[in-house]
């Protein structure tokens, strides 16, 4: 089944094949409700809009992970090991376990060894800029959704004093920002996944993950942010959880579920360039349109859980702190069973 996906050219027909009216094109990214924004002026010299929206999606992100993500992001993602810290006096309480014998048997009574947290990680994030990104029908496109979702984990890492890096991808790896810590790298990182523009249109999901297994040595948290609507990715993405601690965040948009009913258009992909004209005042065309997308949709579900991929499902109308909110949540719930 042809989707229509990403930012297409939609041009709705009269039955003698005459074209009645075109859908405008939508301008480029806009960060929530804010106006669009101009292409920035090249690809390394940001524009002085692109840094007031820079500055205006700091502010609001850090605001969000100041109040809602404090002991959230920390409590679901452990440090990868403990570090001995000091070795004091038994107290009331304390676990029986950590006892030291060694300088209890040489003070005549008892000590215990403290260890704290080793804290540091490295998240890293791979944010999909294809063609299909660049769709929307509701509030904003696919593409500002997962930018300001990007923006909020990557200040979250930062706040916890994590690394945090990104790789832009598309049919190719578009543009790479190693892990670092600090405020001035987490702003460069808002201001690349706002102002970055791809050369590619189509999406390589498997080859992205297997360039970032390569660059990561040590194991990572890696969030893959993309609306998945790529082929063969399986064996990819085991390999990467096997190593890492993988998070898939879908973007979603409502007008993807459904094909509307505006007669006889012609839709064009983004990412092939390919053309259909169809019919969509057909109901039979409507239903196997939902099914296939359903389909779709239940497959990658089915997928992720196979793989004991976690998921955090994004759609478009939608403030992307609560589906975070969710995903951390749950996680810590079944750190809790386990």
């Amino acid at each position: 089944m042809f989707r229509g996906r990403g930012r297409a050219d939609t041009t709705v027909l009269d039955e003698a094949g005459g074209a009645r009216g075109r859908r405008p094109r939508l301008s480029a990214k806009r960060v929530a409700a804010e106006a669009p924004l101009a292409p920035p002026a090249s690809r390394t010299t940001p524009s002085k809009e692109i840094l007031r929206q820079v500055k205006l999606l700091e502010l609001r992100t850090r605001g969000l992970v100041n109040s809602l993500f404090v002991g959230e992001y920390r409590s679901v993602f452990k440090g990868q090991g403990m570090e001995f810290s000091e070795v004091r006096e038994y107290q009331p309480g304390d676990e029986v376990r950590s006892i030291d014998w060694n300088v209890t048997a040489r003070m005549g009574r008892p000590y215990i060894k403290r260890y704290i947290e080793e804290r540091e990680l490295t998240v890293m994030l791979a944010v999909d800029l294809s063609g299909s990104e660049q769709f929307g029908t509701v509030r904003r496109f696919k593409s500002e959704a997962a930018s300001e979702l990007a923006a909020v984990l990557a200040m979250s890492a930062v706040r916890n004093n994590d690394r945090v890096g990104i790789v832009l991808f598309t049919d190719r790896i578009e543009h790479v920002v190693p892990p670092r810590k600090g405020r001035r790298h987490v702003l460069r990182i808002i201001r690349d996944l706002l102002a970055f523009e791809p050369q590619g249109t189509g999406t390589d999901i498997s080859g992205t993950l297997e360039y970032v297994s390569r660059m990561l040595s040590q194991k990572s948290i890696i969030f893959i942010v993309s609306d998945f609507l790529a082929p063969g990715i399986e064996h990819s993405l085991k390999l990467l959880a096997q190593r890492h601690d993988v998070v898939a965040v879908t973007i979603e948009d409502p007008g993807e579920r459904d094909l509307p009913d505006v007669g006889l258009a012609r839709f064009t992909d983004p990412e092939t360039g390919e053309t259909l004209s169809i019919d969509t005042s057909s109901g039979g065309v409507r239903s196997a349109y939902a099914s296939a997308v359903g389909a779709e949709r239940e497959e990658r579900k089915h997928l992720l859980r196979r793989l004991s991929i976690d998921e955090i499902a994004v759609a478009t109308p939608e403030n992307v702190i609560h589906p975070l909110i969710k995903f951390f949540r749950t996680r810590e719930t079944k750190a809790r069973r386990r």
